[in-house]
C-alpha cells in the first residue's frame, strides 16, 4: 500500500464513520419519547456494529502500512 492509497483508505474510513454517526442521529433526533425508546436500541446496535467494522478495517490498513514500511 503506497502513501496515496493509505491516505485514501484513511479518508474513506473517516467518511464511513461520519456516515454511521449521521445515520444514528437521523434515526433518534427529534423523536417523541415513546418512539425514541423504540428506535434508539436498534440505532445504537447498528451504529456499534458499523463502528466495529470500521475499527477492524482501520486495523487492517495499519497492519499493511506497517508491513510495507
Amino acid at each position: 500500500m503506497n502513501g496515496a492509497e493509505s491516505v485514501d483508505a484513511r479518508r474513506e474510513l473517516a467518511v464511513a464513520e461520519a456516515e454511521a454517526w449521521r445515520e444514528y442521529l437521523a434515526a433518534v433526533r427529534g423523536r417523541p419519547p415513546a418512539e425514541y425508546a423504540e428506535v434508539e436500541p436498534w440505532a445504537w446496535a447498528r451504529l456499534s456494529s458499523r463502528l466495529r467494522s470500521i475499527r477492524a478495517r482501520r486495523g487492517w490498513v495499519s497492519r499493511h502500512l506497517a508491513a510495507a514500511a
